[in-house]
Parts: structure tokens; C-alpha cells; sequence
């Protein structure tokens, strides 16, 4: 569990072996170097460099974990100069925010499709015991556990509806609630190492490059049909309104002859990709 430490202030110590430098050259310098003054100055010398072990600054979003002879002292997260027991061993953390961008991972989706998938994330160190001392390598696993995370997203979910149309979520179109999941999913993986995400997100997606062509020319004949549909639904509604006004209006007769080939005409006209070409008919319907 961490524990916070807050150690001497380091400028007071710093005066202080400067006092003793001073003292212990003064000292030697003299003449007549009598037993007293070299039990002073040496004694005095070596304090001097035992409160220089002992002082440590730590820059602004840096911490540092102590520990002695193998036992677990504190964390300092405080910035600035400080002493502390010239026997403690330190490691040095970073507190600040760092991205992490995950290659491009290709695995299989849900539906056994290959696809490439890869992500962004930005995390932050919080507990630093667990950092330090619960996994041997915190960078390592962050990168190892991330991979791990993102390529269990992408086996979970479908690429698109294409393949799974009853899929409430699927990669291509989950946007936010993806994010989220993965989030998710980050956070539970990474706590064991002190570690926070405060974003994911899908940086890249799309599908392998053996199976992009035709799953490209496949979704092209998904939106020409589901275009065709609409326009065909919009003629037949067309049509029926005509048929109405014309026969609410009195404007002309029509038999039921009359009114297919005016059905027909009318779809041709309305949902033939070109402009259709109109033909005159000097006689009658029936000639």
C-alpha cells in the first residue's frame, strides 16, 4: 500500500554541510593544526558528504519511492529539495500523463473477419507502490496488457451490421460506447500496476488488406440496394399520389389499361438511372 512521506527540507541541510565545509577548511588551513581541530574538521568533512548523499530534488509531476535495506519506507510526490536518510535506495517515477499508441494489431473480429485495429491511449501513474513493486516492469506491462486489451475488443464485436445485423454495437459504428468499453476494459487490466486511463480510442480500423476489396465491392452492393429501395418506395408513393389527384380532380377517365400504363411509364420515368427519352404516339393507346 503507498505511503506518503514528507522529508526534511533539503535547503536547511544544504546550509547546514556548507557550515561544516567551511569549518572543516578553515581548520586545515591553519598553522598550527592542533589534535582538536583535526578531530573537527574530519569528522566534519565526512557529515558533509553524508548530507550530500541524502539530499534529492524532485522536478514538478515526479516522485520518488524510498526504500531500505529491501523495506518499503514512503513516496515522495512533493517537488523540490529535500533530505532524507542517505541509506535509502530510490527509484524515480514519472506522475505525468503519457500516451501510449499501439501498433496496428491485425486479428480476427467476432464474425471471424481479419481486420487491423489499433488504438491511442493516454494514462497516468497514480499509486506508486504498486508501480514500483507489484509488476516488474510498469512501461512493459502497459504496453503488453494495452495490445491485450484492444485485440480482446476487436474478437468481441463485429466489424460492421454486414455481417451481424442484429449487432446493437459493432467497431465501425459503436463510436463513443466502444471508446468506453475499452476504457473500461484498460482500467481493470492496469490497476494492478497503479495505473489510470484517462482515455482510449480506436486510432485505426479497417479491414485486412486479403479481404478489403471485397468487402469493399460488398458494402457498395449493400448501398446501391438499400439506395434502390428508398427510390422505389418513394415512386410507388409518387405514383399512388398521382393516381389520386387525378381521379379526386376529375382531370381525366382512366381504365384500368390506362392507369398500368401510366404506372409503368411513371416508374420508368422516376427510377430510371437516366433521363427517359419520351415517344410520341399519333394514335391511340390501343394502336
Amino acid at each position: 500500500m503507498e505511503k506518503i512521506k514528507q522529508p526534511m527540507n533539503g535547503y536547511l541541510a544544504l546550509v547546514i554541510s556548507l557550515l561544516l565545509l567551511l569549518g572543516s577548511i578553515f581548520s586545515f588551513t591553519q598553522v598550527e593544526a592542533t589534535p582538536e581541530v583535526l578531530w573537527f574538521s574530519i569528522p566534519a568533512l565526512f557529515v558533509t558528504f553524508f548530507i550530500w548523499k541524502g539530499l534529492m530534488i524532485i522536478q514538478p509531476n515526479h516522485s520518488r519511492v524510498l526504500n531500505l535495506f529491501g523495506k518499503y519506507v514512503g513516496s515522495v510526490k512533493a517537488n523540490g529539495l529535500f533530505f532524507v536518510n542517505p541509506f535509502y535506495a530510490s527509484q524515480k517515477l514519472s506522475l505525468r500523463a503519457q500516451n501510449l499508441a499501439t501498433p496496428t494489431l491485425k486479428v480476427n473480429d467476432k464474425m471471424g473477419n481479419p481486420i487491423e485495429i489499433g488504438a491511442v491511449i493516454v494514462w497516468q501513474l497514480r499509486d506508486t507502490y504498486k508501480a514500483a513493486y507489484e509488476v516488474v516492469d510498469y512501461l512493459a506491462y502497459v504496453r503488453t496488457q494495452s495490445e491485450a486489451a484492444v485485440r480482446n475488443l476487436a474478437t468481441s464485436f463485429a466489424y460492421d451490421n454486414i455481417e451481424d445485423e442484429t449487432a446493437t454495437i459493432t467497431l465501425r459504428d459503436g463510436g463513443q460506447r466502444v471508446n468506453e468499453l475499452l476504457e473500461q476494459e484498460l482500467n481493470e487490466r492496469l490497476s494492478t500496476a497503479g495505473i489510470a486511463v484517462l482515455e482510449a480510442r480506436i486510432s485505426h480500423l479497417a479491414y485486412a488488406q486479403e479481404i478489403a476489396g471485397a468487402m469493399l465491392q460488398r458494402q457498395q452492393a449493400t448501398a446501391i440496394v438499400a439506395a434502390r429501395f428508398k427510390i422505389v418506395e418513394g415512386a410507388v408513393g409518387m405514383v399512388e399520389m398521382a393516381l389520386e389527384q387525378l381521379s379526386k380532380k376529375e382531370i381525366v377517365e382512366l381504365d384500368e389499361e390506362r392507369k398500368a400504363a401510366m404506372v409503368s411509364n411513371l416508374m420508368v420515368v422516376l427510377c430510371g438511372e437516366r433521363g427517359a427519352q419520351p415517344i410520341l404516339n399519333t394514335g391511340t393507346l390501343y394502336q
